[in-house]
């Protein structure tokens, strides 16, 4: 935790503050106290615009690979390309991290972005084939800007903030990916795809804007306490990556309280915390992703056989069914995100928390190994990512709160980038030897994720004691 950030929630406490409208209308979805509001609705709006320009490119990605030679295949491939990137992207973005200021550095990253979109516009408009490198970039862009703003909210908020208010920051989340969704499915029939990355490119402008507001709304909420070296040293402009916490002073202080020269990766290697959450989120990709294959591999199985007896379009039917499943997919996720979130991590704690996914996960996959019907499997996968996309994600996210601000921006980056996608890997993988050599059913792959859950669920369990264990410690 930032002392400027210890300050200005110490302050808020001393002086009584009565609580705005807009703190009790906020009240009915957290435990906002007075003063937090506003902070909390613009990283909500930021989120919100993130992922609303995500699922523009989210969408209009299918088409512009799936129309290129093998584009099926290229998609299957994509991850490992991804992955061998971003062993290059992350150690870069640390080594930035650490030269700039964390506004400096989420607007660097973000402008580079924007101008990626606007590039491949134009080549486009230029006839260059841009289907697959934009399929890989849109994987790029997707873990690391979602990775970089919540560090910046894990930045901004104390421990004790970030477990009462991320409920209301990961409303923007499950709401933006419904707009995005949403409006690019209705329009992009009339428009196109190509409009559509200006439309993305202009949102993230926006996003900008509002990191930047947040930003100096932070320093001024500092402004005539008693500055430390670290607050100092922010309003100075030094490196993002640079200040740690007073209880990790003792250990670096032959550099100055800075460790130079880490990547995200060295970070994430030489700290037991941050491999747990490694293997935290590889982990649980690896079994969502298998779950997502055992439930294609129902759908095309009874579909085609639909087909096979009677005049069914097999390509509608299945698109049909898929719109279904991820609207409710997402409306559940929101709906949990804005009235249980906040209430769950409140009587569970952040450890209680990490636990309801895993076992939602293991019920489910057990369903499915022994009673492999397409509406149970349905069901059972549309819980598991609900609560994905909100309860868990809104827990995970929460685990950096007492980590340095290092670990924020460095670790966290390589974390939430490519060890999700090394499970995805890990996941392909298992689906090929499980088809190629093993000729596992759906059950095997199933009991497999059983397997896999029941290693999650310990890990889960002791990063969740540890986090308590450092969250005491501030």
């Amino acid at each position: 935790m930032s002392s400027e950030n210890a300050g200005a929630h110490t302050r808020a406490a001393a002086d009584g503050k009565r609580p705005s409208v807009l703190d009790r209308i906020l009240r009915l979805f957290a435990d906002v106290q007075p003063g937090e509001g506003v902070t909390a609705i613009l990283l909500m709006l930021n989120i919100f615009l993130i992922l609303a320009s995500y699922y523009l490119l989210k969408t209009i990605r299918e088409p512009l690979v799936l129309t290129v030679p093998g584009g099926a295949e290229v998609k299957s491939y994509s991850s490992a390309a991804i992955a061998a990137l971003l062993i290059v992207l992350v150690p870069v973005y640390s080594a930035l991290a650490s030269r700039v200021s964390r506004v400096k550095l989420i607007n660097g990253v973000t402008l580079f972005f924007i101008l990626c979109l606007v590039a491949f516009f134009f080549l486009n408009q230029s006839g260059v084939p841009i289907g697959v490198a934009f399929f890989i970039w849109v994987g790029i862009f997707n873990l690391m800007v979602i990775a970089q703003i919540w560090a910046f909210a894990n930045d901004v908020y104390t421990v004790e903030q970030g477990k009462r208010l991320f409920a209301i920051v990961g409303v923007g989340a499950s709401l933006g990916a419904i707009a995005g969704s949403f409006f690019t499915g209705k329009l992009v029939e009339q428009l196109g795809p190509y409009p559509f990355m200006l439309a993305a490119a202009g949102l993230l402008g926006v996003t900008m804007l509002l990191t930047n507001v947040i930003n100096l709304r932070e320093k001024r909420a500092a402004e005539g306490s008693t500055l430390t070296s670290g607050d100092r040293a922010e309003r100075e402009g030094a490196p993002a990556a640079a200040e740690v916490d007073s209880k990790d002073e003792g250990k670096d202080a032959s550099n100055d309280g800075r460790v130079r020269g880490r990547s995200g990766f060295a970070l994430v290697l030489s700290d037991r915390y941050l491999i747990l959450i490694a293997a935290l989120m590889l982990l649980v990709n690896v079994v969502n992703t298998t779950g997502e294959y055992i439930l294609s591999k129902t759908v095309v199985d009874v579909y085609t056989g639909e087909a096979a007896g009677a005049q069914v379009d097999e390509k509608k039917v299945i698109g049909e069914f898929y719109g279904n499943y991820f609207t409710v997919v997402n409306i559940l996720a929101a709906l949990i995100q804005a009235f249980v979130v906040s209430r769950a991590i409140k009587f569970l704690g952040v450890r209680g928390s990490l636990l309801v996914l895993p076992m939602v996960s293991l019920l489910g996959y057990l369903s499915m190994a022994f009673i492999p019907v397409l509406q149970l499997i349905r069901s059972a996968k549309i819980a598991e990512n609900s609560i994905d996309y909100s309860l868990q994600n809104t827990s995970r996210n929460a685990l950096y709160l007492p980590t340095s601000r290092e670990a924020k921006y460095k670790a966290k980056q390589a974390n939430d980038t490519f060890f999700v996608r090394m499970g995805d890997l890990a996941s392909a993988g298992l689906v090929f030897a499980g088809t190629t050599w093993l000729a596992f059913t759906r059950r095997e792959f199933a009991l497999v994720a059983v397997a896999l859950v029941l290693v999650w669920l310990t890990i889960a369990l002791i990063l969740g004691k540890r986090f308590q264990q450092l969250a005491h410690s501030k």
